[in-house]
């Protein structure tokens, strides 16, 4: 059990656990162990501060009496200089009842025989003449040894541990040669070949005929010594993290200056551990992170601990470092409260976080900001005071497709980019420059009057859009068609006005290239119902409120080899919708993929259960426009929903628009390579409308050629037409791929066309497009009608 310290004006080391008390030079009493107060019989050791070492012992012959407060008690006494403060005297009370064989104890020396047989503290008594050593009772039980065995000084020393044994004879030296106060603790080995720790105390005294014995204390001190052991190992595997973690590590005094710190922290702020030891937190901190003290960083969690998110921090060559803070209220040995703060640099993680926010919200080729960046920017413009002040222009660069068809992507893409810097640098101040997609910009005024009013601000960016710009060595021109939109009323919100001014600019491009025009209400009216339609369309969509229609693919005998899949929309107020009436709103509603999906998985599902007419299997054809070869995720989107319906794979083709092929990146067609070596065939849709040159046929990625309705049209009375369409099959033929003429409406067109060799005819001559109860009832009649003679 610990002394009690109620002196208050020192802060010695402990005294031994045993009856002890430390006083002054006067024998004033100034310390005393809880052990002394049980063996005087006081009930708290405050009651002997104070008392006097004259009036509490009493030499008698070889004993000294204890006065107590029920009488007194035979003790040896043994005295030594405090080590803290040699001013001071400890002498501690040896009860020898046990070894004069005093018969009786009283209940206050029972109790105290109890705590020393608890605490495992015993006595001894060396008389160096005859070298007998006698043992207290709870000693012996202590080293393990009988109590009616004749014990010496040697035989001592032979249970002291070998590696202990020569520092155990000369610590005992003083006290046997010169009389002097010992204090040691060393390794003892009992009989049974345990081994134990022991602490011992021994000083001299004189008996009644003046000879000179050695008396003390000897405590087990094993278990304590096992547990600061630990306590050392703990520690000191603490102090090896701390070192060797990688991030840096600080301790901080109750005034916030740096104690300790490991290497990481040191590295982290290109300071030496000598340069950081006395800073402040407060001084290692960007001066525009400093105000809060490490104390008040806990204060609202308990006190002991907080996180705290971000830290700007000074390296020594004054630039800063972003570190997460971890804060901690801790205990040293001695009580003194101290601050653990862990150090992580967060300044690459906060480097990345703003690369990913600034790739969320800006634009991954012109660097302007994109639509989600848009959609914020008028969010907090139309909250602010001036929300009435705020225009938009949308502006669509004038056939720019075919641009980006004649000249390439890559010189679509250079094209953009210098477009979007001559916004950057040409646009009045407080106006902000965004692309939304493909060759779509936004421009955003935060104060139209400031910008000169809206015709003025259109004029200004049409004249940065209209000019002549060098793209591979071609000087090529482009204009905008700009629609431009105010707010109308206070319920206007961003995305409304981003709606009227892309409807305005349909208007404009409507009217013309390089047109300007205003949202009006008829046009924001139009907007609110092309939103309806769209809101409506969604609903339809996720209800499968959709239908197919197919049409017939034939050959030149009439079988169906094909049939096109057509999506029809069903609507409750205007009937019987074409893709013609609802896609433009679906392409500005981001649902062409959703559609794509639902066409595929329903045609695919439909056409795995058709009646198979002859020995052929009647392939299924489907339009792709949102779900194209470049998505990650297309070959396993096609692949699953070909395995969900059961179909084979040789019957499914999959239509493009010429577009979509031209300069496809490797990864495209490796995606498609994969689908076709499962037997998926790709079709050219609408080839010769993409302002190709027929050269390109070559390139393009698929099975499949269809001849446009439009040249298809005019192969009976145009020449011009007859000649791309013949031109387009003599290729097709040449490089393996089959053709097929769209739109054939008349028998003429049907023998042109047969007399310059096409594969396959679709159109009205043969079919209209058909829900799919008749084109099951089309199937299992056989092959259809074609026209006789030429």
């Amino acid at each position: 059990m610990p002394e009690v310290d109620v002196g208050g004006r020192l802060d010695p080391e402990p005294l031994p656990e045993a009856p002890a008390l430390l006083s002054t030079s006067d024998g004033t009493v100034i310390r005393a162990t809880p052990q002394a107060a049980t063996l005087t019989g006081e009930f708290s050791p405050v009651a002997l501060i104070g008392r006097n070492l004259r009036d509490l012992l009493v030499a008698d012959g070889d004993l000294v009496r204890l006065r107590g407060r029920r009488g007194e008690l035979g003790v040896r006494v043994l005295t030594w200089p405090h080590h803290a403060n040699m001013r001071l005297t400890v002498t501690v009370l040896v009860d020898v009842s046990d070894l004069v064989d005093v018969s009786g104890l009283t209940d206050e020396r029972r109790k105290l025989h109890d705590a020393q047989r608890v605490a495992r503290l015993g006595t001894w008594e060396w008389d160096p003449e005859t070298n007998v050593t006698r043992l207290s009772k709870i000693l012996c039980e202590v080293i393990g040894r009988n109590r009616d065995s004749v014990s010496t000084h040697h035989s001592y020393l032979d249970h002291v541990h070998p590696e202990d044994r020569a520092r155990v004879r000369d610590a005992w030296r003083p006290l046997s040669e010169e009389h002097q106060p010992v204090e040691i603790e060393h390794r003892y080995i009992r009989p049974d070949g345990a081994v134990r720790i022991l602490r011992l105390h021994g000083a001299p005294i004189e008996n009644c005929d003046g000879r000179t014995l050695l008396v003390g204390t000897a405590q087990d001190v094993t278990e304590q010594r096992a547990a600061v052991t630990r306590m050392e190992r703990s520690s000191q595997r603490f102090t090896d993290l701390v070192t060797v973690t990688p991030v840096g590590i600080g301790l901080f005094d109750q005034a916030e200056r740096l104690v300790d710190a490991n290497d990481a922290l040191c590295v982290l702020l290109d300071y030496s551990l000598d340069q950081l030891r006395g800073r402040t937190a407060g001084r290692m901190t960007h001066p525009d992170d400093r105000g809060t003290a490490l104390g008040d960083l806990c204060a609202g969690d308990g006190g002991r601990h907080r996180k705290v998110p971000q830290r700007r921090l000074v390296r020594s060559n004054g630039q800063p470092v972003y570190c997460e803070l971890h804060v901690a209220l801790s205990v040293q040995d001695d009580g003194t409260q101290f601050w653990l703060v862990v150090f992580q640099d967060i300044t690459e993680r906060r480097r990345t976080a703003e690369s990913l926010r600034f790739q969320a919200t800006h634009d991954e080729l012109t660097s302007l900001p994109n639509r989600a960046a848009v959609k914020e920017i008028l969010g907090r413009m139309l909250e602010g005071p001036g929300a009435d002040r705020v225009g938009v222009l949308f502006c669509d660069l004038d056939n720019f497709k075919r641009i980006n068809d004649s000249l390439g992507h890559d010189a679509g893409d250079e094209l953009l980019v210098a477009l979007a810097r001559r916004l950057e640098e040409g646009l009045p101040e407080g106006c902000i420059a965004a692309r939304l997609s493909g060759d779509e910009f936004v421009v955003i005024c935060a104060n139209i009057d400031v910008a000169g009013g809206v015709d003025s601000l259109a004029t200004e960016v049409g004249g940065l859009l209209r000019t002549a710009v060098p793209v591979y060595g071609q000087l090529v021109r482009v204009s905008a068609s700009i629609g431009a939109a105010v707010p109308s009323d206070t319920e206007v919100g961003g995305a409304d006005l981003l709606r009227f001014a892309d409807a305005a600019m349909f208007e404009a491009k409507r009217r013309g290239a390089g047109r300007v025009s205003m949202a009006n209400p008829a046009l924001m009216a139009s907007a609110d119902r092309q939103l309806r339609l769209e809101g409506q369309l969604r609903e339809a969509l996720n209800n499968d409120e959709l239908m197919l229609y197919y049409q017939p693919v034939v050959d030149g005998d009439g079988s169906i080899i094909s049939v096109e899949a057509l999506l029809r929309w069903p609507h409750p107020e205007r009937g019987m919708l074409s893709p013609g009436a609802f896609l433009p709103v679906a392409e500005q509603g981001d649902l062409l993929r959703e559609l794509d999906r639902w066409v595929l998985r329903t045609a695919l599902r439909e056409a795995a259960s058709w009646p198979e007419p002859g020995a052929r299997p009647v392939a299924i054809a489907i339009n792709m426009a949102g779900l194209v070869p470049g998505d990650h995720d297309f070959v396993d989107l096609v692949a699953d929903t070909v395995a969900e319906s059961g179909i084979d794979w040789h019957r499914v083709v999959l239509e493009l628009v010429e577009t979509a092929l031209v300069d496809l990146p490797s990864r495209s067609r490796q995606a498609m390579g994969e689908l076709v070596d499962r037997g998926v065939r790709f079709a050219v849709d609408d080839f010769g409308t993409g302002y190709s040159s027929l050269a390109r046929l070559k390139e393009l990625p698929a099975q499949i050629i269809k001849v446009d309705r439009r040249f298809v049209s005019g192969v009976d009375g145009d020449t011009s037409d007859f000649a791309v369409a013949k031109a387009v099959v003599d290729m097709a033929r040449a490089m393996g791929r089959q053709c097929i003429a769209e739109g054939v409406e008349t028998a003429t067109q049907f023998h042109v066309l047969s007399g310059i060799d096409v594969d396959a005819y679709q159109g009205w001559l043969f079919s209209y497009p058909m829900p799919p109860a008749e084109l099951r009832t089309l199937l299992s009649l056989g092959p259809l009608r074609i026209p006789q003679g030429t």
